[in-house]
């Protein structure tokens, strides 16, 4: 596997993502900025307020805070909204990022239970929803990261959040790509977020910044979230380098959205052409989808890597092992509209003659 990474780093051009991830990211998001801008200390200036009301009204909430990381916003959302209805228990799907990356934070640090809805390999339905006991937050990923981004219709979200009001259960939204599903509903951010009662976006995905995230909804549940970041120790002395690099990346890609998904079901189709490939979802609905391989991950790896070292053209870096079938990620961004159609071609030529 390792050369199969070697291969796609070493390339000269990529179909996946941004381009390399490299300090001249920070250095291209800091030219336009004066070098007596004042910097932000402890969550409080005029770079981290500005950024934070940009979004709020982007996002149409009343107010937001920006955060390091969407592990630490998320767990802190949940937090708040299980201490304003005295209840215990939250409700996710079984592949959510809190579920499978995060250590069991939410039990460990808040003694929060999480309640699994659905299967691992699809959408939670309505039905199920519907099902749910007396919980605090129902939280909803869009897109499905784990399953190939996949997303519900709008009207099913529509029919959930007003289910969620009829109950009294909380609607967070881990809009970690947010920004990227917005093509496909042909809605804005805020009509999307409209629906939820909180939400987390992320500047390092689709969005391709350095990192952090904002959350953002009603005022009350800001300031509790500040006090809670505070005792995260996410109040760094100074958060200006991600501020200001989500800022200017956001701005640059956050109307690209729509010929990124684009370019994705283009590239889906050929991969799909392939005998023994296939895409989940088969036409994808953001910029990213899952890419299957019939047989063992070291003998795909392999078939990866050659086609990559002849063409000096990346679409990979790793590959994991599945039963009988292996599976990758990909995720269009800047780098795939560097690549010209012959550069795409020779690289499909050779994974379907190898």
């Amino acid at each position: 596997m390792e050369q199969l990474a070697e291969s796609y780093h070493y390339a000269s051009v990529h179909l996946n993502g941004h381009g390399k991830r490299e300090v001249g990211m920070l250095k291209r998001a800091l030219e336009q900025v004066s070098d007596e801008e004042p910097s932000d200390q402890y969550g409080r200036g005029k770079v981290i307020r500005q950024f934070e009301e940009k979004l709020a009204g982007d996002l149409g909430k009343e107010a937001a805070v920006f955060f390091p990381s969407g592990t630490m916003a998320q767990q802190i959302a949940l937090r708040i909204w299980c201490d304003e209805t005295g209840k215990r228990t939250v409700a996710y799907h079984p592949l959510s990022h809190l579920e499978i990356h995060e250590q069991d934070g939410l039990k460990e640090l808040h003694h929060i239970e999480p309640l699994l809805v659905g299967e691992a390999n699809r959408l939670m339905t309505l039905e199920e929803i519907e099902a749910l006991p007396d919980i605090a937050c129902l939280l909803l990923e869009l897109p499905q990261r784990e399953i190939g981004g996949e997303l519900p219709s709008f009207d099913e979200l529509v029919a959930i959040s007003r289910h969620c009001k009829e109950r009294g259960i909380h609607l967070h939204l881990d809009g970690a790509r947010l920004f990227e599903s917005l093509p496909h509903y042909q809605k804005t951010a805020a009509e999307v977020c409209a629906l939820f009662d909180s939400v987390y976006v992320s500047f390092y995905k689709g969005i391709g910044g350095i990192a952090g995230a904002i959350l953002a909804g009603p005022t009350s549940f800001c300031d509790t979230s500040k006090v809670w970041k505070r005792r995260y120790g996410g109040d760094l002395i100074s958060l200006y380098p991600y501020i200001l690099s989500s800022d200017y990346y956001y701005e640059l890609r956050k109307d690209r959205m729509q010929s990124y998904m684009e370019q994705a079901q283009s590239l889906a189709e050929r991969l799909n052409a392939i005998d023994g490939v296939w895409t989940t979802p088969g036409v994808p609905v953001t910029n990213m989808f899952h890419l299957h391989w019939n047989g063992d991950a070291e003998t795909v790896a392999r078939r990866i890597q050659v086609a990559q070292e002849e063409t000096s053209i990346g679409l990979i870096g790793y590959i994991v092992p599945k039963d009988g079938y292996c599976s990758t990620e990909i995720s269009i961004g800047d780098a795939f509209g560097k690549a010209s159609e012959e550069e795409i071609d020779r690289l499909i030529d050779a994974l379907v003659r190898l």
